[in-house]
């Protein structure tokens, strides 16, 4: 298992899907299995493709940056700042499971919308 390039597939991958190319991401990163945990997502490749196209028909102008990307064993956690239209700015947390043959076979996520106040000046990213 390389870790290295699991990093730079998961990143891909989310990029790739994110950007408005979720098929093609489909095709070159998942496995032959796609475990959804994301509650707003349904199960499998099919659930996959058509979230990001609607993401894509709705929010053409949204954009991601990616802080962090750590891997452990078979898993992948990244750390993203999204921007929506309208200036709501989102971290989140995804995580991925990569199977034997190096394909992401499943998804955890947690999202949390950045306030416009903290009572700290730190970034949540």
């Amino acid at each position: 298992m390389n870790q290295q390039e699991n990093k730079k597939n998961a990143i891909a991958f989310y990029k790739m899907a994110y950007e408005g190319n979720p098929k093609e991401a489909v095709k070159k990163y998942l496995g032959n299995q796609y475990i959804q945990h994301n509650p707003d997502v349904a199960d499998g490749t099919e659930g996959f493709i058509a979230y990001f196209d609607r993401m894509q028909k709705e929010y053409p102008d949204k954009s991601i940056k990616f802080v962090r990307c750590i891997a452990e064993g078979n898993l992948v956690a990244l750390h993203t700042h999204q921007t929506w239209p309208g200036n709501d700015e989102y971290v989140t947390m995804d995580f991925f499971r990569f199977d034997e043959h190096g394909k992401i076979c499943e998804h955890w996520d947690s999202i949390q919308q950045i306030p416009k106040k903290s009572a700290n000046p730190n970034t949540m990213y």
